[in-house]
């Protein structure tokens, strides 16, 4: 079914930007709900951000809010996620991810989505 690939991660001095893609193969995803999660060593995944079907709706962690952008581009079947002003804390592998479309809503939780990518390294030099 839905196969989501995460690419464009990197290391990067505290302060810079990355923006990671997301593409999707499969199935087209212009109907899922999509969003971003990250884990680091020792922890939980935890939830960045997410963006409904249309691109309208997006809902952000507190952690990062106001420094990421969820967007998406249906027609190439890609998600982003732009992260300025990158801090130590933000070094993680992050995931993206992909709800059912039967679902109408977006999610915070990770276990309402039902594909995952693989996930692409983030590190944040101090």
């Amino acid at each position: 079914q839905v196969q989501l690939v995460e690419s464009r991660g990197g290391l990067v001095q505290a302060g810079g930007s990355l923006r990671l893609s997301c593409a999707a193969s499969g199935r087209t995803i212009s109907r899922y709900p999509l969003g971003w999660f990250r884990q680091a060593p020792g922890k939980e995944r935890e939830f960045v951000a997410t963006i409904s079907w249309s691109g309208i709706s997006t809902y952000y962690a507190d952690s990062v809010k106001g420094r990421f952008t969820i967007s998406r581009d249906n027609a190439v079947n890609t998600v982003f996620l732009q992260m300025n002003n990158l801090k130590p804390e933000d070094t993680a592998v992050y995931y993206c991810a992909a709800r059912s479309p039967i679902y109408a809503s977006t999610s915070s939780d990770h276990s309402d989505y039902t594909y995952w990518g693989q996930g692409t390294q983030v590190t944040v030099s101090s």
